[in-house]
């Protein structure tokens, strides 16, 4: 059985009731504990901070070369905090409501009301390190809009907003690590979980330079890793991204929770070719000022595909405004699944822009004209700069040319109220479990999740494990499960560097984004997923049959490292097909063809599919098992989205 270990009370109650129960570590005994932190992104490098101030040793593993090199960086437009400093109506409980609303009814309340009540002491703690944010001319923080929400309560340091709030916690970690209570482990990847009676107690890794498969052992392991969009290939994601973390843990016995919820980012630069191994964000504040928009006819459309027009030649008369049309209450500032669809239907309809014709206008002359090119430098001048240097398209000049791409991952780790999976000792932080999006992740959110569960809610939770251990001992490194565990992965290690065939790893990878991206991207069917199971099983014996890695283990090898990774991608792929296939609805990013209105909404099944589908791993090309954590709404209505 689940057990999503909710407090009981009103729900504005239940954070500070809980931390109240849990059992506390004294200071003294907080040295005796060792704690694993994997990934130093936003959630694991405050995790990491937060929990070495306490007092407890803490061991970080990354596998870049620096934590500074996170993909949290990336991270651009803002981050929501419910501080109403616009006095313009937000509050906790509609950060709260909009949330589970943008996430189509398909997260927890609890957890995601605690999450809008800490996001207000996140802003604190980051101004008190430093971080930059932007400020009004009195001298206030500054806050814009961002998609799903009708108030301004997003944080943000231009379009830098990942990076400096990333460079913030780094600061903190780096002064742990100075003072010896964090022990920095660079250019390692976690290849697998150590179990000692059920419990996790530590992991082994790949060192990345030297090869060597070294065991690490703690009183509990923090996964930290963030999501797998990488599954798709094209992604807004780092080329470096990927699940295998949480993947293994995963097939030692953690649940894996929504692994069909992509996020689908309606502002990227489009596909240019065949040749390119990622994507590039366009933040979500450009719809703040930005207007979207296609011809109204497939006429048109053609002429400036073929380049015989211009798009300052398309009269406003011939512009639609699709989103402004479509949804008057939030135009441009719909949430990220229905303006993507609503791209998405303006290309099926022949009205797309650029030479592919894969593309709608994010526009700004409006704005500029409004408010001077000055100001929208001020606001956009980097993002504005990176579309440049990648399009050589001035969008001072001219429209940009965007179009949606896999960008985040609601799925992951499942995790109860105190971020627990389902094994005792291991947690999951930030992008990498499931628990407060949905079935949608409004933009902006990513950043308020990762920095909660590191600096306010893990450091409370975690240390109520670890007051019931009963003895402070230290964990035995000799302990036969780290041999045992340390010889399997030595031993896949192996059987990867043992394939010798014609096909290069990314040769598969690129087949497998194909197939996910035409079968379970922005829209799905039955028939759709049904064929792609299939696809992805053929590929994955080809990938083990016919692939080729390079090299040997005892050696910088990025060859072996993509194999490994692409080896799990492939086993996950499979994995969120079906869960796209048993989740007969449309919600959120999960669209179902067969499930929409009679106006092209996502249509949901309340009355059969409200609830977390957890997936148990049960063996090697074994079916997994679903089990179903049954969602209660108790303070907000089930009602059909609507942004009209």
């Amino acid at each position: 059985m689940l057990d999503s270990r909710v407090p009981a009370g009103p729900l504005a109650e239940k954070w500070s009731k809980h931390k109240f129960e849990m059992k506390l570590v004294n200071p003294a005994n907080k040295r005796k504990f060792t704690i694993i932190v994997v990934g130093t992104g936003l959630a694991g490098a405050s995790a990491a901070a937060s929990l070495a101030e306490l007092g407890y040793n803490v061991k970080t593993f990354c596998y870049q070369d620096s934590p500074r090199r996170a993909h949290s960086i990336a991270a651009q437009g803002g981050i929501n905090a419910a501080k109403n400093y616009q006095n313009d109506g937000d509050s906790v409980f509609r950060l709260f409501y909009d949330t589970i609303k943008g996430g189509d009814y398909r997260a927890r309340e609890a957890n995601v009301y605690r999450l809008a009540e800490v996001s207000v002491n996140i802003i604190d703690q980051c101004v008190a390190q430093g971080v930059p944010f932007a400020r009004e001319y009195g001298g206030l923080l500054d806050n814009r809009s961002f998609g799903g929400a009708q108030v301004s309560r997003t944080f943000y340091a231009r379009g830098q907003t990942g990076q400096q709030l990333l460079l913030g916690a780094y600061s903190t970690l780096n002064r742990q690590i100075r003072k010896g209570k964090v022990k920095s482990y660079t250019r390692h990847e976690m290849l697998d979980l150590v179990k000692i009676d059920g419990e996790a107690r530590g992991i082994i890794t790949r060192d990345m330079v030297t090869g060597k498969i070294e065991s690490h052992e703690g009183h509990a392991v923090l996964l930290c890793t963030g999501g797998y969009g990488n599954v798709f290939f094209l992604s807004t994601n780092a080329m470096g991204c990927n699940v295998t973390a949480a993947w293994r843990a995963h097939k030692r016995g953690a649940f894996f929770a929504n692994p069909c919820y992509t996020q689908i980012h309606p502002t990227c630069i489009p596909v240019t070719g065949d040749h390119q191994s990622k994507l590039t964000l366009m933040s979500e504040s450009l719809r703040n000022d930005g207007r979207v928009w296609v011809p109204k006819t497939v006429e048109l459309s053609q002429k400036l595909q073929k380049g015989e027009l211009n798009p300052s030649d398309i009269k406003e008369d011939d512009r639609d405004y699709f989103l402004e049309r479509k949804y008057p209450s939030f135009g441009n500032l719909v949430p990220r699944d229905v303006a993507s669809r609503n791209a998405k239907e303006m290309v099926d309809e022949g009205r797309g822009v650029g030479k592919t014709g894969i593309a709608v206008f994010l526009d700004f002359a409006e704005a500029i004209g409004r408010l001077g090119e000055d100001t929208v430098r001020e606001k956009y001048g980097n993002l504005f700069d990176m579309y440049y240097q990648i399009t050589d398209e001035n969008p001072y000049k001219q429209p940009m040319r965007i179009y949606p791409a896999v960008h985040y991952t609601m799925g992951g780790v499942w995790v109860d109220y105190n971020l627990m999976t389902t094994i005792p000792g291991l947690y999951a932080l930030g992008e990498c479990n499931f628990s407060d999006h949905g079935a949608n992740r409004l933009g902006a959110s990513a950043l308020m999740q990762g920095l909660s569960d590191g600096y306010f809610v893990i450091p409370f939770t975690v240390g109520d494990y670890l007051a019931k251990l009963g003895n402070f001992k230290p964990i035995d490194k000799n302990h036969p499960a780290f041999e045992e565990t340390r010889k399997e992965v030595e031993n896949n290690v192996n059987r990867l560097l043992s394939l010798n065939g014609s096909k290069t790893v990314d040769d598969i990878h690129k087949k497998l984004g194909h197939i996910m991206w035409e079968y379970c991207g922005m829209a799905r069917t039955a028939e759709g997923l049904t064929k792609a199971k299939g696809l992805i099983q053929e590929l994955k014996k080809e990938f083990w049959s016919d692939v080729r890695v390079l090299g040997e283990n005892e050696e910088l090898n990025m060859s072996l490292e993509k194999a490994g990774r692409v080896a799990d991608f492939l086993e996950l792929g499979e994995l969120m097909v079906d869960d796209a296939l048993n989740r007969n609805e449309s919600c959120g990013g999960h669209f179902r063809l067969e499930s929409q209105t009679e106006e092209g909404e996502a249509k949901r099944d309340d009355e059969n599919y409200t609830y977390v589908s957890a997936w148990e791993f049960k063996g090697d090309n074994q079916a997994e098992v679903l089990h179903k954590e049954e969602l209660v709404f108790e303070n907000v209505k089930l009602t059909q989205r609507s942004y009209k």
